[in-house]
């Protein structure tokens, strides 16, 4: 069996201005020409059983808005969370500022204003990118006492939710487990992680890239899971920020795997 190796596994994209104006850039680039290489945090397939389409998603580690090359000052101001939800189509960038709606602008003005959530198609504004999602052997661990054992061993541990939405759609979300807990005398564990992809797909919704929200995953049990996603939460009247306040909850198929297994072991 193999599962993504999510510490060796990377995204990539290209922007040369020379060739293709970004349309998501908050300033003028001190250069013409940048590969942003970000660690994958999150995997999530997505199967139309209607048309058989199937799509790969990746989420991309979260980095700060910054300006690249220069000697120093190179924050950019206000500043912004920044991540990438990419397929080799479409992109997905989520900023969020230290308020919802902050005003920043393009680069340039004309483009208008810097949404939190900005999609499109990667042809448009990238000169190409790249999705290395490399697999490595891994096997299943099932029952309690043989994933606690394997958390106290500090052996790589990858999880899995998968589940079916609308009897139309099969979804299954891969996720490093960076936080787990164990309990070795009633054999008790938890998992309690991300942020992984969550696609927020409503029946009739055909564009995958625009559902997505980030989340955390928690569950203890092969047949259920809690996910806290992240949404705009009001402050007051007319502030909100993005936070991780909205739950759902469901059944899914959770399965534990012991990452770079060694089936001669």
């Amino acid at each position: 069996m193999i599962v993504p190796d999510f510490a060796a596994s990377f995204l990539t994209f290209r922007i040369d201005w020379n060739l293709k104006p970004s349309l998501t850039s908050s300033h003028k680039p001190p250069f013409t020409l940048n590969n942003a290489r970000i660690q994958i945090e999150s995997s999530c397939k997505i199967r139309d059983r209607a048309t058989g389409v199937a799509q790969t998603f990746v989420l991309g580690a979260s980095c700060k808005t910054e300006y690249v090359g220069i000697d120093r000052d190179i924050w950019t101001e206000p500043n912004a969370d920044f991540c990438i939800i990419l397929s080799d189509e479409s992109f997905l960038i989520l900023k969020s500022w230290d308020r919802n709606n902050k005003g920043v602008m393009r680069y340039p003005a004309s483009l208008g204003e810097q949404p939190e959530r900005q999609s499109g198609r990667v042809s448009d504004t990238y000169e190409r990118v790249a999705i290395n999602l490399r697999q490595v052997a891994a096997r299943e661990l099932i029952g309690a006492e043989a994933i606690v054992q394997a958390t106290l061993a500090d052996e790589l541990l990858v999880g899995r939710c998968a589940y079916h939405l609308y009897n139309r759609y099969d979804i299954e979300i891969d996720f490093p487990i960076k936080t787990m807990n164990a309990n070795e005398r009633e054999w008790i564990y938890q998992v309690d992680t991300g942020p992984i992809l969550f696609p927020d797909l409503s029946a009739d919704n055909n564009s995958w890239i625009d559902s997505f929200r980030l989340a955390y995953v928690a569950f203890n049990r092969a047949d259920w899971a809690e996910f806290i996603l992240q949404a705009p939460t009001p402050l007051s009247d007319s502030i909100s920020v993005n936070h991780y306040s909205r739950t759902t909850q469901m059944n899914t198929q959770n399965t534990i795997f012991r990452a770079r297994y060694d089936p001669n072991e």
